[in-house]
């Protein structure tokens, strides 16, 4: 049969994807890695159908090796048999641990099939919760900084596992960025915080991350001009394929108004919308 990896979400138990829910509430089984998944997965599954597996607080890589092998031996035989589900915080293709386990399955258990579930990750629901927009156009870059680093280089950065804030926005203030703070971003055990006061997180959680923004970036986006309460004047309407005035014949076989607007037209116009909604656009006229 199956294992799946289900992303749960960033913490909060109704975030957990309706395909997600639906996996949990079928699984004949469901194990956690750690107790803050467990306490989201057991919104959506009775503790009797939820199994434990073990992992060493460690970076001995041969020590994690055999914990997984082991998970792998305890896990492979239920998910053969039936269906099985592991479930992470976040995604589960994103600074999660299902990664492992999947390489485990596959070096010593390659008969055992696996699908992935994805989950609403910290790497875009921080924007909700810290208030950000990242406008069309903007490039953003993911890095690590646990231990106090303060990596630099990109003009927008989310950090993650920032566990020293203080000594991280110091180096960051000091390469000339802006940054805000989110804690706990969602999660049902513990304080959510969010703040630009390095201060307030003095204390150590692993579940902290930041988004750093150099100064003086101005993205401007179009619409970005109310909030200048700027005026806006009214343009010339811009012909388009379907917003011609037809003639008094309404045969679209004959003549009308559209001859005058040539298909390069046509093509900028639409060049234009798709640019205006985000869309990558091709070059060349439309067919």
């Amino acid at each position: 049969m199956t294992l799946y990896g289900v992303g749960l979400g960033p913490g909060d138990a109704d975030l957990v994807t309706v395909r997600g829910r639906r996996v949990l509430e079928e699984a004949d089984v469901v194990y956690s890695p750690g107790r803050l998944s467990r306490s989201v997965a057991t919104e959506h599954v009775p503790e009797a159908r939820i199994g434990d597996v073990d992992f060493p607080m460690t970076r001995d890589e041969e020590e994690l090796r055999r914990a997984w092998k082991a998970a792998a031996a305890e896990i492979a035989p239920r998910a053969r048999d039936g269906t099985a589900a592991f479930v992470t915080l976040g995604d589960p293709n994103v600074y999660s641990t299902f990664g492992h386990l999947r390489r485990t399955l596959a070096a010593f258990h390659p008969d055992v099939g696996v699908e992935v579930v994805p989950g609403v990750s910290a790497v875009t629901a921080f924007t909700t919760a810290l208030g950000v927009e990242i406008a069309s156009g903007s490039s953003i870059a993911l890095r690590e900084a646990a231990r106090g680093a303060s990596p630099t280089g990109p003009d927008r950065m989310v950090l993650f596992k920032v566990t020293d804030v203080p000594v991280t926005h110091e180096g960051l203030v000091d390469a000339g960025y802006d940054v805000v703070y989110g804690r706990r971003l969602y999660m049902q055990q513990g304080e959510t915080v969010v703040t630009d006061d390095p201060e307030a997180l003095a204390d150590r959680d692993y579940y902290t991350l930041a988004y750093a923004e150099k100064r003086g970036l101005d993205p401007r986006p179009a619409t970005a001009a109310f909030d200048d309460g700027a005026e806006t004047e009214s343009e010339p309407a811009a012909h388009t394929d379907g917003g011609v005035e037809p003639t008094a014949q309404t045969d679209w076989g004959a003549e009308s108004t559209a001859d005058a607007a040539t298909a390069s037209d046509i093509a900028s116009v639409e060049r234009a919308e798709g640019e205006a909604c985000g869309d990558a656009v091709r070059e060349g006229p439309s067919r």
